[in-house]
């Protein structure tokens, strides 16, 4: 007897399992999947961005104003080693009679000065013109400040500082950052809104 003869069984393509050539099923299944994990990563980028922006408009506009505090953006290097050039100083404000050994003042060496100096306080003054002082000392120098400081060179104490945000603070000035606070705000009320017309559509589809 002859050996039987296997029925020669035709190669099936992408095409005969519903697919399109060189895919099929299951490479509509990966696309699908890859299509979902670029559009989650593109949402997440997006509220990475509105949360940034939203923390920059409370740190430089909403803290501030919610304390009563004055801003300073530290754009030289003559506060150093203590802020360095770019800090974004946030004054709280301070009555000199509150002020102690060790604390840190940001004050004009004069009263009509523009320059502004965070030194830090090392022991009362002498009285001048009825007016208490204190006595500042640059951190890092060994020796005092020539001249004692009194109230109307006060600005306030440091509350907090961001390091490098006095740069963007100094560019946008004081109308901007408002406009900075807006933007955030209507940033984040649009990416919850969008979310929530994606999740809808992904139940209507589901259902």
């Amino acid at each position: 007897m002859g050996k039987a003869v296997k029925p020669e069984v035709p190669q099936r393509t992408g095409r005969d399992f519903g697919g399109r050539r060189g895919g099929g099923a299951a490479t509509r299944i990966l696309e699908i999947r890859r299509r979902k994990r670029f559009a989650a990563a593109g949402r997440w980028a997006n509220f990475a961005v509105l949360l940034v922006l939203l923390l920059t408009a409370l740190a430089l506009v909403v803290v501030p104003q919610a304390t009563g505090s004055r801003t300073y953006p530290v754009l030289t290097d003559s506060m150093e080693p203590t802020y360095s050039a770019g800090t974004f100083l946030v004054l709280e404000p301070v009555a000199i009679s509150q002020l102690k050994y060790g604390d840190l003042v940001a004050y004009r060496p004069a009263p009509d000065s523009r320059e502004v100096l965070t030194h830090r306080v090392v022991s009362s003054g002498p009285v001048l013109d009825g007016e208490r002082t204190v006595i500042t000392r640059r951190d890092g120098s060994p020796v005092n400040d020539p001249k004692p400081v009194n109230a109307r060179q006060i600005m306030g104490k440091p509350l907090y500082s961001i390091p490098l945000a006095g740069y963007l603070a100094g560019a946008l000035g004081e109308a901007d950052r408002d406009t900075l606070l807006v933007l955030a705000a209507a940033g984040l009320a649009v990416q919850s809104a969008l979310l929530a017309v994606l999740r809808a559509r992904r139940r209507r589809r589901e259902g």
